[in-house]
């Protein structure tokens, strides 16, 4: 695990590097996510690489919450130069931080003006609520609809457009993190 030292007053602080955890022994089935937002909150959390922290970048314009946890894919490098972030689907929200091994299911496919911002839809795969859960179909379409309503609609306060380009399955999603994965390591979705 790759950790940063830092010198303090009163000796070092490791501080763990989350970008470089890796993407998950079982990936793309199962993937590494880690929690920037947890579900339920309206502060957009974002990781600093550089500063090894979890910081605030803003609160949400609208009054509006997430609907899920909302973090990224370690070891992943996407097209907007972030990782792949991750949608995770679970009974309980977690915390900003938590690492959790999550089963991916779909893409919820958009863009904002930075271009692509695709995210991979997953489902906890510790959470016996959601194990029957391996497919997009396996949702409810309402869940779906809540998920990209949010997501359409959580910039219009900023004045930043997102444009929603549907659903893909789970198939998509394997593909995506397979083309992204920084570790070097090939895999088959």
């Amino acid at each position: 695990m790759s950790h940063l030292a830092t010198n303090f007053p009163h000796g070092a602080i490791f501080v763990t590097l989350y970008t470089r955890l890796p993407v998950g022994d079982k990936a793309p089935h199962e993937i590494n996510a880690v929690i920037e937002i947890p579900r339920g909150s309206s502060n957009k959390i974002e990781y600093d690489e550089e500063m090894g922290v979890f910081r605030l970048d803003r609160v949400l314009y609208s009054p509006l919450y997430y609907p899920c946890e909302y973090g990224f894919i370690p070891n992943t490098l996407f097209e907007d130069g972030d990782p792949l972030d991750a949608l995770i689907l679970s009974t309980q929200p977690t915390f900003t931080g938590c690492v959790m091994v999550a089963r991916p299911v779909g893409v919820l496919q958009m863009s904002d003006d930075k271009g692509r911002d695709d995210k991979i839809l997953c489902v906890s795969a510790h959470d016996p609520r959601f194990e029957q859960v391996t497919r997009l179909s396996d949702l409810s379409d309402h869940r779906l609809k809540e998920l990209l309503h949010f997501f359409a609609v959580y910039k219009d306060l900023e004045n930043k457009t997102v444009e929603m380009h549907g659903w893909a399955d789970e198939h998509r999603a394997r593909e995506l993190i397979c083309r992204y994965r920084t570790d070097g390591q090939a895999i088959a979705a």
